[in-house]
Parts: C-alpha cells; sequence; structure tokens
C-alpha cells in the first residue's frame, strides 16, 4: 500500500528533476554564450553552434575558450542535443529542449524548456 502511495510520487519527482536540470543547463549555456560575446564581439552563428563554447570554430578573434567545463557539450536530460538558432526569433539567439516528448509545446515534462521564457 506504501508503494503504490508513494511511487507515483517519487516519480513525478525524478519527471520534475529533469525539467529543472534542463532548465539549469539553458541558464549555464546562456553565461557561456555571454561570455563567449563579451570575448569575441558577437554569439556564434548558427552554423557555429554550441560547439564554438567548446572550441574555436575557426579563426574567431578574442576567443578564449572554452566556456565550458565539459569537452563535450551537454545534451539535454533526454539525451537529446540543445537546438541553437542565432540570430534567434526571440532575441539574439535561441536556444531550447523539446522536453520529454520530443515534440514542440506540451505539458509537464513534455513541455518544452527555452531560453525566452517559460
Amino acid at each position: 500500500l506504501l508503494a503504490a502511495l508513494a511511487g507515483p510520487r517519487v516519480i513525478g519527482y525524478l519527471g520534475g528533476a529533469k525539467s529543472d536540470t534542463a532548465r539549469l543547463q539553458v541558464e549555464n549555456f546562456k553565461s557561456a554564450l555571454d561570455l563567449y560575446r563579451l570575448d569575441t564581439g558577437t554569439y556564434p552563428t548558427t552554423q557555429q553552434g554550441l560547439g564554438a563554447l567548446v572550441r574555436n570554430p575557426g579563426s574567431v578573434a578574442g576567443w578564449k575558450g572554452p566556456y565550458i567545463d565539459s569537452p563535450n557539450l551537454p545534451v539535454d536530460p533526454w539525451g537529446n542535443p540543445y537546438a541553437y538558432k542565432a540570430p534567434g526569433e526571440h532575441g539574439a539567439f535561441d536556444l531550447s529542449t523539446l522536453g520529454s516528448d520530443k515534440a514542440p509545446g506540451g505539458t509537464g515534462e513534455a513541455a518544452d524548456v527555452t531560453s525566452w521564457g517559460r
């Protein structure tokens, strides 16, 4: 009986933890992108992508990275790469993940996590 009552709560907590992790990762990427812009004068282009935070994407003047601690780009908590576009439709850049359902929109764990709002 206890497992039947506690099980859904634990599953809900673990699911919410993934969304929280995705939000934290997006915030960390935003900070790293801002540092990149301070050093180089611009955000990485869509073509350069988030990989520019780990490796100089060519001869970018002022690049002082890596701007994240990992030698590889983090993926979202569901194992998918983050989408990055610069210039973005919502600001200087758009950074997002589609959540657990891997489809636009959704609620709860399936909700998109974005750099421009919740």
